[in-house]
């Protein structure tokens, strides 16, 4: 018993080394063969390496971009939430349904009741093509201007740079003050330390310029920098236009609270608008987290169409390496006819050829996946994103590579596998 046990650890042990021998000298014959067909070789990696490169560059770049938006709209006040004025939509009969603006006079209702642990603020949008003037200079009219309270700049996640605050007393006395960003300071004066106490003209208006806002970069295109805050009662008296929108910011004192405040901010500002109980919102209430993954969530239709692009890439990379094989086939029948007169089984032949059609689809899916991790991050740098080592994606395009190698190899090694030995040796 102990013998046969033996022989069967011994056969099994030279089994292994057969094996491992074999795989050692099948790898060698297809790199000797990717060799002497170097141009074919070259043409088919490249077609290879750009559908992995278009794969993994669009992707990465994609993860990217998810990870800036995340981080702008939570550089734009965490655990915060606002309500705002609901969309139209298009109702049953295709009516539009349009919804009523939010009041000032509902916000200040609201800021009143609201008894919850929480800072409130109320601002609006007073325009965004403004001009600013200071002496002799003056910008183009692209500046945004924002009314607001003494608490806006806590809710929107801004912070003082040089300067202070609005207080209470500047927003009831309709006070001529502002504070401007970073951007617009620079632009407007050669020192910024000139720019606090400095009065200059908004749109017909002139306002003294009480703070500098630390800088907070663009989001989306458009930068926080370039724009000045008016008290809310200033822009209610100067920027009045009909049906002005007001919308409320909350700021929980414990982030832990905000679904609870969230309920109940929904139920008092129901009760302003007068709404009954079978009545549907009038008003939406927006948490930085649900613009993120609203944006995040359309971004996946551009997912899907660069999986499909690069998808439609290596199908034609696969239908090249194929024919390429198919020529490789033909070239060597004599020296398959060869082999198989000296004793090579068909299952060798059949792996040889596998082993080639597979090296070059690694070959290219490394080629491919560091020019589309350079790709990727390169956008990622362009839109101010995080170098992104996108590592599901490089397992994804070795694991495709694989497949594609392996499918374009099928057919020719078979085909390969199964030349009569006598006719291969009368080839040519």
């Amino acid at each position: 018993m102990h013998r046969v046990v033996n022989v069967n650890k011994k056969c099994y042990f030279w089994l292994m080394i057969s094996s491992g021998f074999l795989f050692k000298e099948n790898l060698k014959i297809a790199i000797s063969s990717i060799r002497s067909n170097l141009l074919r070789t070259i043409l088919t990696v490249f077609i290879i390496a750009f559908g992995i490169m278009a794969l993994v560059g669009i992707l990465t770049a994609i993860d990217s971009i998810k990870g800036s938006i995340s981080n702008e709209f939570r550089n734009m006040g965490a655990n915060t939430f606002s309500i705002v004025n609901r969309n139209s939509r298009v109702s049953m009969g295709g009516r539009v349904k349009r919804f009523e603006s939010i009041t000032y006079r509902e916000a200040q209702k609201f800021k009143e009741a609201f008894n919850f642990p929480a800072l409130i603020s109320i601002s609006t949008w007073a325009s965004d093509m403004a001009t600013v003037k200071y002496k002799s200079e003056k910008t183009n009219p692209n500046i945004s201007v924002i009314g607001a309270d003494e608490n806006y700049l806590f809710t929107a996640g801004y912070e003082i740079e040089r300067g202070r605050n609005f207080n209470y007393n500047e927003i009831q006395s309709n006070a001529h003050s502002v504070v401007i960003g970073k951007n617009l300071a620079t632009e407007l004066f050669a020192v910024n330390d000139s720019a606090v106490g400095s009065v200059i003209r908004i749109g017909s208006d002139k306002y003294k310029v009480i703070g500098i806002l630390k800088a907070k970069g663009s989001s989306f295109g458009a930068s926080g920098d370039k724009m000045c805050i008016l008290p809310i009662t200033s822009v209610r008296q100067y920027f009045s236009r009909p049906n002005m929108n007001f919308k409320i910011d909350v700021l929980p004192h414990d982030s832990k609270l905000l679904d609870a405040a969230i309920n109940e901010a929904q139920g008092i500002f129901r009760v302003i608008r007068n709404l009954r109980s079978f009545e549907e919102d009038n008003f939406s209430i927006e948490t930085s987290d649900n613009l993120a993954n609203l944006l995040i969530e359309n971004i996946k239709y551009v997912t899907i169409a660069a999986t499909i692009i690069g998808i439609i890439t290596l199908f034609g990379a696969a239908i090249g390496l194929m024919n390429i094989m198919l020529v490789s086939v033909t070239e060597r029948t004599r020296e398959i006819g060869i082999r198989k007169a000296i004793g090579a089984k068909s299952s060798i032949i059949r792996r040889q050829f596998l082993y080639e059609s597979v090296l070059i689809g690694q070959l290219g899916g490394f080629f491919g996946i560091i020019l589309g991790i350079v790709m990727g991050n390169v956008v990622s740098l362009i839109t101010g994103g995080a170098f992104v080592i996108p590592w599901i994606w490089i397992f994804s395009g070795v694991v495709l590579c694989f497949i594609v190698g392996l499918i374009s190899g099928l057919f020719p090694a078979i085909k390969a596998s199964k030349l009569d030995p006598i006719v291969s040796l009368r080839y040519e």
